[in-house]
């Protein structure tokens, strides 16, 4: 049996057991997401977290971002770095990376053997129980010394939280799966800030709702946390923006006299602020680099060796495809994987930024469980049309609700379902002033990346 048929049937072995990422609606509680289950897998492993010391990020926005500017930060500094997050875009393997190179398949399918006698005996391990804990015994087996992992869902059942990590993140918490976390910002944010663990420092992103930050605030002083707030402890400021990258300074906060000397005498003097340049677009992402600039002075000062340079370096070199990505710029084409109000708030923020005044062909799918009528108040302003799509996604939302909905704010809607048709009719009817932005769903992103890189669509 060749090896890409072993690797789609040890995917098809993982998602045969529990994924609620698939399902229609489930509750987030303790019985359904059990975190004894998952402490006893990790006894039966060996404990596989144990030999390497781990930055562990919850959020709602940015912290995919911010784990993936720290990981390549780390290496740059010399560090063999795991790098685990959710969900992937194109492969599964893209979720467990070790120095930025996704596992090897045939590697996957070694471990996924190799825990199967465990496995098949009954268990209510779910999907992404499994593959974090592979993650984990990936990483020790290839020699780990530090390891970023990202949270699934939550934070305080999620698989994850079943480490001791050295520095807890939480990034922007917004409305997102108001079904299983709650109803309310406070109940949203003392779910992710249910990683925080006793005396551990923890670094807070800036919080768009004040009552978010007081919760995990509060959260923090409970168990002795304690707190570094980006925005507050450690100040940031855009520099400059192109459409390929963006520069902006970081200072903390007892350095403000001097960062307005430094800005007072127009950059002279021997004092000035670090100037942090990343190829990710959107002022968010200066709040996600930030954000990951201050976890890594933490983690240095809870042991971890990382020079400024290497920081410098590995942030300018990072990649994250389908965050605000230009696949085209004349005209331009743009995925983004924007998938509740706030981060389409966020995403026509960047767009009224790098391309001002041009009204927007909007190619559209989303889970059925997400605010489609927020995401819809957030970018109607600019949209010119909108093509309604559905992804593979067992929880794709059908177009025809997309249709109501965008009746409703009065726009002109056209139903391709396939993504890949939606984007060349998008390319065919563009013109120089107007944009092609495809978003919703990561999985839409997905397909709609796919769909370009194989050169699917005409006039590409």
């Amino acid at each position: 049996m060749d090896s890409d048929h072993l690797y789609q049937e040890t995917l098809d072995y993982l998602y045969s057991f529990v994924d609620y990422s698939l399902s229609h609606s489930f509750r987030y509680s303790p019985e359904l997401f059990d975190l004894g289950r998952m402490k006893d897998f990790l006894e039966y492993l060996g404990q596989p977290f144990q030999p390497y010391p781990i930055i562990h990020v919850a959020g709602t926005k940015g912290k995919g971002s911010v784990c993936v500017l720290c990981a390549i930060a780390l290496e740059a500094a010399g560090y063999q770095v795991g790098l685990y997050t959710s969900p992937h875009l194109e492969d599964y393997a893209e979720r467990i990376r070790m120095n930025g190179q996704p596992i090897p398949h045939d590697d996957l399918i070694d471990l996924v053997q190799e825990i199967r006698p465990y496995l098949d005996r009954g268990t209510k391990l779910t999907t992404f129980e499994i593959t974090t804990a592979l993650a984990f015994l990936y990483f020790a087996r290839q020699g780990a010394s530090v390891v970023v992992a990202e949270v699934g869902l939550g934070g305080r059942l999620d698989a994850t939280n079943t480490v001791s990590p050295i520095v807890s993140v939480i990034t922007s918490i917004s409305y997102d799966h108001v079904q299983v976390l709650g109803n309310t910002i406070a109940e949203i944010a003392r779910e992710k800030a249910g990683i925080i663990k006793q005396e551990t420092p923890v670094v807070i992103a800036p919080q768009h709702n004040e009552e978010a930050r007081l919760v995990i605030e509060a959260i923090a002083a409970e168990r002795s946390a304690p707190v570094t707030r980006v925005g507050i402890d450690y100040l940031f400021a855009v520099v400059a923006s192109s459409f390929d990258s963006q520069s902006f300074y970081v200072w903390p906060k007892d350095e403000q006299h001097q960062m307005e000397k430094y800005l007072d005498s127009g950059g002279s003097g021997d004092w000035k602020p670090v100037n942090l340049n990343i190829p990710l677009l959107g002022s968010h992402q200066v709040e996600n680099g930030a954000t990951a600039y201050t976890v890594l002075q933490v983690a240095r000062d809870r042991g971890l060796s990382i020079s400024e340079e290497a920081i410098l370096r590995g942030f300018s070199q990072v990649v994250w495809p389908g965050r605000f990505e230009i696949l085209r710029r004349d005209p331009p084409v743009i995925v983004d994987c924007a998938h509740n109000r706030d981060s389409a708030l966020r995403l026509q923020l960047t767009l009224n930024e790098i391309f001002p005044d041009k009204p927007v062909i909007l190619i559209f799918g989303a889970s059925e469980d997400k605010d489609i009528e927020g995401m819809f108040i957030e970018l109607s302003p600019n949209i010119q049309e909108v093509i309604a799509v559905k992804s593979v996604h067992p929880r794709a939302l059908e177009p025809e609700m997309i249709v109501k909905i965008a009746h409703r704010f009065g726009l002109s809607v056209k139903v391709i379902p396939g993504v890949r048709d939606a984007l060349k009719y998008a390319i065919n009817v563009v013109n120089n002033r107007s944009t092609v932005l495809v978003t919703g769903s990561i999985f839409v992103v997905t397909e709609a990346r796919q769909a370009w890189y194989n050169r699917l669509c005409q006039n590409i």
